[in-house]
């Protein structure tokens, strides 16, 4: 699929997702100086009015809409061959989907998602309208707006979206089955009480590790049977919480609770004290992703200042690790060609001194040397950095060229690498014991090159992972055997 360079007046940065109905750009508001995602509708669904249709209500039903929690649209419009386009907000933190593939939440995080998905859902029914899909798939994260380092969960994708006044007409089944509540899978009239259910799966998701049901179709979901014991011995839950949520989970609506409000509500008071508020005085109730929050630069960016270069090195290696942020988010590789051949090397380094890398000054475009918290210690923060010809150099189809270090717990180097498909060649994992163990993969014929994963054990419990992306090898491996660390 090629990228459109603009969207009506929005600059388009990268795709971000892609559906069956439409496709999602991350693009870039410059009236405004802000990212936002534009949802166009598939070229193949032009000609269907039904679809059509849909896809401009999801935009009208989300505009109705004011709550923190739910995603909001700014504009639409049409592209020359006719098809309409939402703009909306951009979350910057990926999708609870995303999340989830990576680790699953510690209650607290989790009990904070139920809440807030709880809000969001209740702002759609105050306006008498269903969301239909509840899954993590439609649970987005950004990043407080208000200047804060917070974390927002937002409802989005009103694709299936129906008013109450249409659903209790409503004949078509949809949804996605082990989440659907079963008067939904049976095309029964709905009402709020069906997003209710579908919140108390991905509640008993969230807090017991699974789902409750796997159903493979729609006519499964419309008779489940009871649902399962949400506790377990690896992961024990009280039975207060067992109760509301499998009151949530009742096959007969009239047994639910009366709102998504008195769930959540009711969730929290089971927990006791464990389902206060999360507080988290050094950081955000759920980490921030370091890569995810770097939406693009504006289309005409101002000279960035160069970081401190940290102290010469107290240690060298050269065998550097790059997959944090792939093991993190998934992110493919992208490189930029002819940028690194002819530009003088800088030495950047992170805020704390710890870790730096010298690189083709070329790269230097977009330096984040503020830290991270990793997927294997969510309580904690470890020195990063993040160095690229642009912001979207982790984007898996950009062309850009980076390098991204991160320090991690850790004892043992892990089994397995991120991957990364949009490659066409993978070599095996090469094993080295000799000084600090690694391992390294080497992902080759890619968007625009060559990505290089490898980890270190740089110190008894301490990991370093490099990812590095360049549009050849010799670069990449020139920029690998600069990587230094300091103080471990």
């Amino acid at each position: 699929m090629s990228i459109p360079s603009r969207i009506g007046r929005y600059v388009v940065r990268r795709r971000i997702g892609a559906g069956g109905f439409a496709t999602v750009w991350l693009a870039y508001d410059e009236q405004l100086d802000s990212p936002v995602a534009v949802k166009v509708l598939a070229d193949n669904w032009t000609e269907d009015h039904h679809v059509m249709q849909r896809f401009l209500e999801e935009g009208r039903y989300l505009r109705r809409v004011e709550s923190p929690h739910v995603v909001t649209v700014y504009d639409a419009g049409t592209l020359e061959d006719g098809r309409p386009y939402l703009v909306m907000t951009y979350a910057d933190q990926g999708t609870l989907a995303d999340r989830l593939e990576v680790g699953g939440l510690t209650t607290s995080q989790a009990l904070e998602v139920v809440r807030q998905v709880a809000s969001g859902l209740q702002a759609l029914h105050d306006r008498d309208i269903l969301h239909r899909d509840v899954k993590p798939a439609n649970v987005l994260f950004r990043t407080d707006g208000s200047g804060g380092a917070d974390v927002r969960a937002m409802m989005g994708d009103l694709g299936l979206g129906k008013a109450l006044d249409v659903s209790s007409r409503l004949t078509m089944i949809a949804g996605t089955p082990s989440f659907v509540a079963p008067e939904q899978a049976q095309a029964e009239p709905l009402d709020a009480r069906a997003d209710q259910y579908s919140l108390g799966v991905l509640a008993f998701l969230l807090l017991a590790g699974r789902p409750p049901y796997t159903h493979a179709d729609l006519t499964a979901a419309a008779s489940p049977g009871p649902p399962p014991p949400l506790s377990t011995p690896e992961r024990p839950v009280p039975a207060a919480v067992d109760h509301v949520v499998r009151r949530a989970l009742a096959l007969e609506r009239e047994d639910r609770f009366a709102s998504v409000t008195d769930f959540a509500a009711a969730l929290t008071d089971a927990f006791g004290e464990q389902g206060g508020p999360v507080q988290i005085a050094t950081g955000p109730w759920l980490p921030l992703d370091p890569q995810l929050t770097m939406p693009g630069a504006r289309p005409s960016p101002a000279p960035g200042a160069v970081p401190p270069t940290p102290p010469r090195a107290h240690r060298r290696w050269t065998t550097a690790f790059v997959g944090a942020v792939a093991l993190a988010v998934g992110a493919g590789a992208g490189l930029a060609l002819g940028l690194a051949g002819s530009q003088p090397d800088v030495e950047v380094g992170d805020a704390s001194g710890t870790v730096s890398v010298t690189v083709p000054a070329a790269w230097e475009g977009a330096v984040a040397d503020g830290g991270w918290t990793p997927p294997t210690d969510p309580d904690g923060a470890y020195p990063a950095l993040s160095v690229g010809t642009s912001t979207t150099w982790t984007a898996a189809e950009s062309r850009d060229q980076g390098v991204f270090l991160a320090i991690l717990p850790g004892d043992v180097l892990p089994s397995l690498l991120p991957q990364h498909p949009e490659c066409e060649e993978t070599d095996d994992p090469v094993s080295e014991s000799a000084g600090d163990p690694s391992t390294t993969v080497v992902h080759g014929d890619c968007p625009g090159g060559v990505m290089i994963e490898r980890v270190v054990q740089v110190a008894a419990n301490r990991l370093l992972w490099v990812q590095v992306r360049s549009a050849d090898r010799a670069t990449a491996n020139r920029v690998l055997d600069s990587v230094e660390t300091h103080g471990l």
